[in-house]
């Protein structure tokens, strides 16, 4: 695999680099773009569910994505050390009856000397919203 930069050990700059990076492809909503920033055998704990390579990534994403309608992301740079990054976030959606939530949570990031993405560790809570309390659009 070609590296994809920025390479760890990660900065404060070039950690939110990454974070960006991560952000754009998420909001793309392209579970093949995203997962392309993972490991082949990437592990991931996402709330209550583990996920463990790309397939299972993109399988994951495109079932997150057919339920989580309107789906916007952001995230922000928490800290930093080495080949780690942590990130809080926030994305705003909507189910299929129009009821709208916001999802606040953290996530835990290890990478490879190659930097792609080959830990995932997510905890996200809930928040129903109204569709005038949004502020991600």
């Amino acid at each position: 695999m070609d590296p994809r930069p920025p390479l760890p050990p990660f900065n404060e700059e070039t950690a939110k680099q990454k974070i960006q990076m991560a952000e754009d492809a998420w909001n793309s909503k392209d579970p093949e773009r995203v997962a392309k920033a993972y490991t082949p055998d990437s592990e991931w704990r996402n709330r209550n569910e583990f996920i463990n390579g790309r397939d299972e990534i993109v399988a994951f994403l495109k079932r997150k994505w057919a339920k989580e309608l309107d789906y916007r992301l952001k995230k922000e740079y928490w800290a930093h050390s080495g080949n780690r990054i942590a990130v809080r976030f926030e994305y705003e959606w909507r189910d299929e009856a129009g009821n709208w939530f916001r999802s606040y949570g953290n996530e835990n990031w290890e990478f490879d000397e190659l930097g792609y993405m080959a830990k995932r560790y997510a905890s996200i809570n809930d928040l129903a919203i109204t569709e005038g309390e949004r502020k991600l659009r």
